[in-house]
């Protein structure tokens, strides 16, 4: 199974927001928003921080693609 980042993607687009600005609040490597641009599997913790700063859950950041 692979995942998908696009809900993030279009998620911060809705919210005005650039990927550097994403990465700055929450302190997340730019290593792994490269991962997370080839949709490649990051740890829960990024995850966890994501949601809290976008305030959201994690199906609205991830989907399982089959």
């Amino acid at each position: 199974m692979r995942v998908s980042y696009k809900k993030l993607w279009k998620l911060i687009i809705d919210k005005d927001m650039t990927k550097a600005q994403l990465r700055e609040a929450t302190g997340v490597a730019p290593s792994t928003f490269s991962k997370m641009n080839k949709n490649e599997y990051v740890s829960l913790e990024v995850i966890v921080r994501l949601c809290s700063v976008l305030n959201c859950d994690i199906g609205d950041i991830v989907e399982i693609e089959r």
